[in-house]
């Protein structure tokens, strides 16, 4: 493969040389003599230093990619464990939802009947009241009316007409 491309290298040299005057066929050989030494000077010191660029620049080039891959699998773990870290909060939101109503529903229910003992008390208070209002009531019509019996003193009336009054007053 290398003789071809030496080869190919040196076939527009053979086929440009000139024939000058004084000069014959024999000029070409040691041009290309010193061609050829030329190239291989060349090829022995620029060969080893483009290999070793060549090699370095791909060895960077393959510690750069893998340093970007370790980072992106970082990123995605980070992401995987962020989204979890989400599906989590959400999780625990609608647990936390769910205890709320269950709550609210509980005191809703505790004051209803918080409510409804209150308001059981308050009429059995006023029932008393009335009760209470109603006996002091039926005493000072009592009492007003014996006394307006005992000052006439002249009105005599037996037991029977005393209740009748009584109750007619009471009623």
């Amino acid at each position: 493969m290398k003789l071809k491309y030496i080869l190919l290298l040196l076939t527009p040299a053979l086929l440009l040389a000139s024939g000058a005057e004084g000069h014959g066929a024999t000029d070409i050989i040691p041009r290309t003599i010193n061609f050829l030494i030329f190239a291989a000077i060349l090829y022995y010191l620029v060969a080893e230093p483009a290999k070793q660029f060549y090699l370095g620049r791909k060895s960077s080039i393959a510690t750069q990619l893998d340093s970007i891959q370790v980072k992106l699998r970082e990123s995605s773990n980070k992401k995987e464990s962020a989204q979890q870290k989400v599906e989590e909060a959400k999780a625990t939101a609608r647990v936390l939802i769910e205890t709320a109503k269950k709550e609210a529903v509980l005191l809703g229910e505790k004051i209803a009947s918080d409510v409804t003992i209150e308001i059981e008390n308050l009429e059995k208070s006023f029932n008393d009241k009335v009760s209470i209002e109603k006996r002091k009531m039926t005493r000072s019509v009592v009492t007003e009316i014996l006394d307006e019996m005992f000052k006439e003193g002249s009105i005599s009336l037996d037991k029977d007409e005393i209740v009748t009054i009584v109750n007619k007053k009471v009623a």
